[in-house]
């Protein structure tokens, strides 16, 4: 299970090999996505808080990345964090998420991306549930649910 100490050090000290790595050029990407996906995932934007109604699906599932498909989070890991994006507590795999120290803004945050293609997806908190206490938040704009 991962913990606040473990998502710090990787941030510092590097992360896991995927299992498989997808890359493509900024044209391809800008083909494969819509214009909104594009901006979040390979531009590192943020969709507005509560704009999607992916914030209140808790049906038994899995999401993925939307660029490359990649397996992130179980919906059984997902809860309501009242911040208007979808939050999870656990991703599906250890090596699933990559994390990057981001001091954008003025502020100290762990970014996550996908270890696979490296889509930006979100940010992740140390005040989640327990017994792991993360929270990552999460663009809906990311993340495609997959049914069970």
């Amino acid at each position: 299970m991962l913990n606040w100490k473990l998502v710090l050090e990787r941030a510092a000290r590097g992360n896991p090999q995927p299992a498989r790595e997808v890359a493509h050029s900024d044209a391809e990407w800008r083909a494969r996505l819509t214009p909104e996906q594009y901006q979040v995932t390979r531009q590192q934007a943020t969709e507005r808080p509560f704009s999607s109604s992916m914030c209140s699906v808790f049906e038994p599932g899995r999401y993925a990345c939307v660029c490359c498909d990649e397996i992130l989070f179980d919906a059984e890991q997902k809860f309501e964090s009242g911040t208007g994006w979808p939050s999870f507590s656990q991703p599906l795999g250890d090596d699933a998420i990559a994390y990057i120290s981001d001091t954008s803004y003025g502020m100290q945050r762990i970014e996550t991306v996908c270890n696979v293609c490296k889509a930006h997806l979100g940010h992740v908190f140390p005040d989640g549930p327990a017994p792991g206490g993360l929270r990552y938040c999460m663009n809906a704009l990311a993340l495609r649910k997959l049914e069970k």
